[in-house]
């Protein structure tokens, strides 16, 4: 079994932090080089899925649908599935009010901080878990559904999908860094366990001395 995990790509939020003030957060849309990298990545994203069915998951959001759109990937099945969806902020249409919020996020850590009207990183990482027990349940049970998995999300969301499927801890979590924009990451099932391909890339040791890998994979 395959999970692909691929970054959307670059949105006008990530160039523009006021555009959140004045456009829903779901409704950004990809730059223009956002999508020239979504194109030029889909090429890589096809080879590892290979020639045997796939079933997208993908978060609902316009930047993320779009990313897909552009890989070119002929999918068994596609599913818009809201638990994917990017860290909900909250009300961000004051300017002053976000930037001081992503300053006290910052100070008391991106796990457990709470946005005001939004979500924490544990309120993402509990839908997060939901959704990997299904989807698990699918892959290994059900016949039908392709071993092959792709999905399209956020930076925050899939390094949350990471911390639980290999139990990270919450100090790991929060020394790594996202994905870069269309940058993805493969986990393979190989000997009753998940792997791996590479390291997220890690800004600081973590403070409880865990680290990402564990044996490569043959």
């Amino acid at each position: 079994m395959r999970i692909i995990l691929v970054r959307h790509g670059q949105s006008l939020g990530n160039v523009d932090e006021l555009a959140y003030c004045r456009i829903p957060d779901h409704a950004l849309p990809l730059t223009p080089t956002g999508e020239r990298q979504a194109r030029t990545v889909g090429p890589q994203v096809r080879a590892l899925i290979g020639d045997g069915p796939v079933a997208v998951y993908v978060s609902p959001y316009k930047r993320t649908r779009k990313t897909f759109e552009l890989l070119d990937v002929a999918a068994e099945r596609i599913v818009a599935e809201p638990r994917l969806r990017e860290q909900d902020w909250g009300n961000l249409q004051d300017p002053v009010q976000q930037e001081m919020l992503k300053h006290q996020r910052h100070a008391f850590g991106h796990f457990f901080f709470r946005l005001p009207n939004g979500e924490s990183g544990a309120d993402v990482d509990d839908r997060i878990a939901a959704f990997l027990g299904e989807l698990q349940f699918r892959m290994l049970m059900d016949r039908a559904h392709p071993k092959t998995v792709l999905i399209v999300s956020h930076g925050l969301t899939i390094r949350l999908l990471c911390r639980r499927l290999f139990s990270w801890s919450v100090d790991l979590f929060e020394s790594l860094s996202n994905l870069d924009t269309c940058e993805n990451r493969v986990l393979d099932f190989v000997d009753s366990e998940w792997r791996l391909d590479r390291p997220f890339t890690q800004w600081r040791d973590s403070p409880d001395g865990a680290t990402q890998l564990g044996p490569p994979v043959p």
